[in-house]
């Protein structure tokens, strides 16, 4: 049941995150900005093109889906291989992006007064973390 609960809630982050980044790829604007790390004088330090968005996007609905299948349609079997690699391989992505990479992004950041690395160390990086630990906890429910 716990791992079903978990299932659907990173299955509902994660695809709207997803459309977030479609959104961006359609020309959107909303919380464009304050999603891209910037460096101490304000100078955006990623400058992703819409393809980059549409990459993510894509990759994140596909791990909600992913998730989906783990909850509700556990009747259609996903390949052996796909549940036990996958299952680890996601919820490490995002354990990762919560550590950072030690200067702009994540908890062990260096950068820490600009607006972005405020918004990262309240709601994205936190919410990366969960997402990292409710995946393990669904490995390790399941097996």
């Amino acid at each position: 049941m716990l791992s079903t609960i978990l299932s659907l809630l990173l299955f509902i982050t994660l695809i709207v995150l997803g459309f977030i980044h479609f959104n961006w790829v359609l020309g959107g604007k909303w919380g464009f900005e304050a999603a891209l790390p910037t460096n101490e004088t304000g100078k955006r330090v990623l400058n992703p093109k819409k393809s980059d968005s549409l990459i993510v996007g894509l990759g994140l609905s596909a791990f909600g889906t992913f998730y989906l299948f783990q909850a509700v349609f556990t009747a259609i079997e996903m390949p052996n291989w796909l549940t036990a690699y996958g299952g680890w391989i996601i919820p490490s992505i995002f354990l990762l992006r919560a550590i950072g990479d030690f200067k702009y992004l994540g908890f062990f950041k260096r950068i820490k007064s600009t607006a972005f690395a405020k918004m990262d160390t309240k709601l994205f990086s936190p919410l990366c973390l969960f997402m990292a630990f409710a995946g393990f906890a669904i490995q390790l429910l399941a097996e």
